[in-house]
């Protein structure tokens, strides 16, 4: 998207002093990624762009703290620039009239109150979550939905962003090709956050191919040890066939009872982080309502959701059109099949 309106400023059809790029700096960002950003800086700087880089301390999301019962950790927090992961650049915004005290607000309800006074063109995919395209399915896409925020590649799929890459030939960060030989998937390649629920697996390959990068990143969070050891099991929800292999042969648990146990039984002996608990009237209402319909694999993700930390409600909301769609889906091939 930063692509495209670069080549629009170019062709004349863009007015590039109307015209602010955002980059959310989130602090532990692979060299790569920076590297990145530091270009496009510079070009939309070269067509008289104005180019906000943030360094703030936003709330981000956080799965390595389950023994703390937490599911966040505040960017570029003040008081702890002994163990920030980098060194922020000269040019970076590190204050703002809009955060009263670091962990205030994430990201993205800051942008929504520092440029609630223009149209915000975002670069998001509903191919990249379920949650996505439901928020993009109630939106008139004929104009701004709500918030003035404008999608214009809502509709593009993981190809059409490779493609487009390949036939502008255009650069981007080396780590997206040794995160995929790694053996991440291509619909997997998302880099957020080191400490976020989907990125978790990618920090077993900084350890493995940067030590001085690991480093940072444990002074940073002391938990981050536990994804070396647990990377791919059920914690962090990273089930290699191995391991997935390994825990069906010693045990074979019962997650329909596991959740209720968790939801309607003794919640305190469970360590549920504050943001999951926040919503456990919600997992109930599902729990109850899908009852009959949710599968085996259902409750297993539901168990996952609880226990591991749930803190955007995203596994949640999946499981809300997952299991009644599975169902429907299910219902349908009975049928089919009784009338052969």
């Amino acid at each position: 998207m930063a692509n495209i309106t670069y080549e629009l400023i170019r062709m004349g059809e863009i007015n590039p002093k109307q015209l602010t790029v955002v980059f959310v700096d989130e602090e532990g960002l692979y060299k790569s990624m920076v590297e990145a950003a530091e270009r496009w800086r510079k070009k939309f700087l070269s067509v008289g762009a104005e180019f906000l880089w943030l360094c703030l301390p936003f709330k981000q999301v956080s799965v390595l703290n389950h023994l703390s019962v937490t599911e966040s950790w505040i960017t570029w927090e003040p008081g702890k620039e002994d163990v920030w992961m980098r060194k922020p650049p000269p040019y970076a915004i590190m204050h703002s009239k809009y955060i009263k005290r670091p962990g205030q607000m994430n990201y993205q309800s800051f942008c929504g109150v520092a440029f609630a006074d223009g149209i915000q063109m975002i670069g998001l995919r509903t191919t990249e979550s379920v949650t996505r395209y439901k928020s993009i399915a109630r939106a008139n896409m004929n104009g701004l939905v709500s918030g003035g925020k404008f999608y214009p590649i809502y509709d593009w799929t993981d190809t059409d962003v490779w493609m487009y890459i390949r036939d502008h030939n255009l650069e981007f960060p080396e780590i997206y090709m040794r995160l995929y030989e790694a053996g991440v998937q291509k619909s997997a390649l998302r880099l957020c956050a080191f400490f976020g629920d989907m990125t978790t697996q990618g920090l077993r390959w900084v350890a493995e191919t940067d030590p001085e990068l690991w480093q940072r990143i444990e002074r940073r969070e002391p938990n981050a040890y536990l994804v070396m050891l647990y990377w791919d099991s059920e914690m962090f929800r990273r089930q290699s066939k191995k391991r997935t292999e390994l825990e069906s042969e010693q045990t074979k648990k019962d997650y329909r009872a596991l959740v209720a146990d968790i939801l309607f039984g003794d919640t305190s002996k469970y360590a549920i982080q504050n943001d999951t608990m926040r919503r456990l009237g919600n997992w109930r209402s599902l729990y109850i309502k899908s009852y009959g319909q949710a599968t085996d694999a259902h409750y297993k993700r539901m168990y996952e959701g609880l226990l591991y930390g749930d803190p955007k409600g995203r596994i949640l909301r999946i499981l809300w059109t997952q299991v009644f769609n599975d169902y429907a889906n299910s219902a349908k091939k009975e049928e089919r099949n009784g009338r052969r």
